[in-house]
């Protein structure tokens, strides 16, 4: 007979209730997965089958894999259990699941509602514009970004950064309690603002929404061109009635011009959409910035993001626009030699060089973040993006127990994982990360990954599942909107797997259809120019290619393997450590000679390299 209340790790389930808590705070569980868990836990250390699963949650239902796939995911994004380093729930790859975690009996007394008393995590929502004036739209995120920065200051508090808060409110459609359980905080900062000509009033609080109560009050009025000083003011209010000590003072890496701050706070709204038609308007906003203040660092920072988003989006071009990237490059550096203490710069630094292929420096400048702000999930992303092998599995694991809603960070763990040819693992990885994506995407979340179902279609393929890959490909191509950053970039990676595996198929004029939509995307990518000259007959003579993976794949999408596997030999050894041509081991032109001695010894030196 199964214990009416089961602890595991910090959760408790209790059957009577019908609910779970976390160290004493109940989680948000639907029926379904509440009934996922207890099943899994009364079977806790054996497999649990597919089969037996869905039967039990789905009785008479014509459901497929996928919806107990979704399921699963669901749960571990709940539990914050990481499908790449299980700690509860692990994946018995094509067979089922496993309970792993020790269970141990607990009381009903264990289950109580929320604790009486959490006063160091808050979250702080956009300030709403009372007046609707679109010219002062750009305080209602200016206000909420320097409110957390100065709360943040005290030493007291857990604040949420603003990314994850804007996720959660356009999740939960901005319900205080909703957003509060999404977020697992008890205090929510909320506030307004109302500009009448050259002033301005904010009125904000503080909501314990445990209580309800409102235990702090802010109302500051006065000139716009003191916006910060009356924004310091809020936060301090904040204090005072929270018993926190005032902050410290210290270097601010802003500005005392109100007009370079606003053109940052507009130009950072333009980069957060990931659109790449609002990158121009970025970087305008962060040169007039620079002009108006050139000694305003966080301006720089944002110049360089900016650069950066505009040169990724050009990545896969025949030529690049690596003008944008030098450019990138030296803001980067510049943000840094005005304030070495600003942590985001430094991040933002170590992005900007791993593309310029400069794997040391982007690991030292990742690790110099993280050192500077520890629990920042955007530092501990860069770090993963920066590192290989163990390091970025490390990275990966540490930013999803962040931020748990981070899809990207479970396929820079499938890289590794394919890198190391370990397709189920990878496999596993992908199916939890594309789940949360198409969350994401459904919510119409502004800052889903893109890649996890093209690279989910790789994997596929390469496990001689065609049918599974085909419908892979189909659902990136379907979400990768060209306008958005990777979007084109992923499209036409999915036109080409798709094109792969409609031809293994026999399906050829289907595969030409496909090689040419990718061409559409990028004329003379060497790849598709490859697939389609084979498919077709036509004359193609990749040597001139002067990227040696994309010459090496060219080549053996042509049959001609020694030299495919010279140019990828080649490619793999004079590389510097780090991620040269992870994807070799699930790409299908390389797959077709992949049995043969020069192609196992490039596949095994990949191996070795994201240990």
């Amino acid at each position: 007979m199964h214990t009416s209340v089961t602890r595991f790790g910090s959760f408790v389930v209790d059957r009577s209730a019908y609910r779970v808590t976390e160290d004493g705070r109940p989680i948000d569980l639907t029926p379904k997965l509440l009934d996922l868990l207890i099943l899994l836990i009364d079977n806790a250390g054996s497999l649990v089958t597919k089969e037996t699963l869905l039967e039990a949650l789905w009785p008479d239902a014509n459901v497929t894999d996928n919806a107990l796939t979704q399921a699963v995911s669901e749960l571990r994004q709940a539990l914050g259990d990481p499908a790449g380093s299980p700690r509860y729930i692990k994946t018995v790859a094509r067979r089922g699941y496993r309970f792993i975690a020790p269970l141990e009996p607990a009381s009903a007394g264990e289950t109580p509602v929320l604790p009486a008393t959490d006063d160091d995590s808050v979250a702080v929502l956009d300030f709403t514009n009372v007046t609707n004036d679109p010219t002062a739209a750009w305080l209602a995120a200016g206000i909420a970004e320097t409110v957390s920065n100065d709360l943040r200051s005290f030493g007291r508090f857990r604040v949420v950064d603003r990314w994850r808060v804007n996720e959660a409110v356009r999740r939960t459609g901005g319900a205080i309690h909703e957003v509060a359980a999404a977020l697992r905080v008890r205090l929510v900062a909320i506030g307004s603002f109302q500009v009448n000509g050259e002033r301005v009033r904010i009125t904000a609080r503080v909501v314990d929404v445990v209580s309800g109560e409102a235990v702090a009050d802010a109302k500051v009025d006065g000139s716009l061109g003191d916006i910060f000083s009356l924004q310091d003011q809020v936060a301090a209010q904040f204090a005072v009635e929270l018993g926190a000590a005032s902050a410290p003072s210290s270097p601010r890496s802003e500005t005392p011009s109100l007009e370079a701050y606003r053109a940052v706070m507009e130009g950072w709204l333009r980069v957060e959409t990931l659109d790449i038609r609002e990158l121009p308007r970025a970087i305008a906003d962060f040169e007039h910035a620079v002009r108006v203040d050139p000694r305003y660092a966080l301006a720089y920072n944002g110049l360089a993001n900016a650069e950066f988003a505009s040169y990724e989006s050009t990545r896969s071009d025949l030529r690049p626009s690596i003008d944008l990237l030098d450019r990138a490059l030296a803001h980067g550096q510049q943000a840094i030699g005005l304030d070495d203490s600003l942590a985001e710069a430094h991040g933002t630094l170590a992005l900007i060089l791993v593309s310029a292929r400069d794997s040391a420096g982007a690991i030292r400048e990742a690790r110099r973040a993280v050192a500077l702000e520890p629990g920042n999930w955007r530092h501990l992303f860069r770090l993963g993006h920066a590192t290989w092998g163990e390091e970025r599995l490390r990275a990966a694991a540490a930013t999803l127990a962040v931020y748990p809603d981070f899809a990207f960070s479970y396929f820079q763990s499938a890289m590794v994982h394919v890198a190391r040819g370990h397709l189920t693992e990878a496999e596993g990885v992908l199916r939890h990360g594309a789940a949360i994506q198409d969350r994401q995407i459904g919510r119409g979340e502004r800052y889903p990954a893109l890649g996890l179902h093209w690279l989910l279609g790789l994997v596929r393929l390469a496990q001689e599942d065609v049918a599974d890959a085909i419908e892979e490909f189909d659902r990136e191509r379907a979400l990768a909107q060209p306008h958005r950053l990777y979007g084109r970039e992923y499209t036409m990676h999915a036109h080409l797997g798709q094109g792969a595996a409609l031809a293994r198929s026999g399906r050829r004029e289907e595969a030409i259809a496909s090689y040419r939509s990718a061409l559409a995307l990028y004329p003379r990518h060497p790849v598709a120019t490859a697939a389609l000259a084979a498919a077709t007959g036509e004359p193609f003579d990749p040597s001139s290619v002067t990227d040696r993976v994309r010459r090496g794949i060219a080549f053996a999408a042509l049959g001609r393997l020694d030299d495919a596997a010279a140019a990828l030999g080649a490619a793999v050894e004079t590389a510097p450590p780090g991620l040269t041509g992870w994807y070799l081991p699930v790409e299908p032109f390389v797959l077709q000679a992949a049995d043969s001695k020069a192609f196992s010894a490039v596949l095994e030196r990949l191996a070795q390299r994201a240990r």
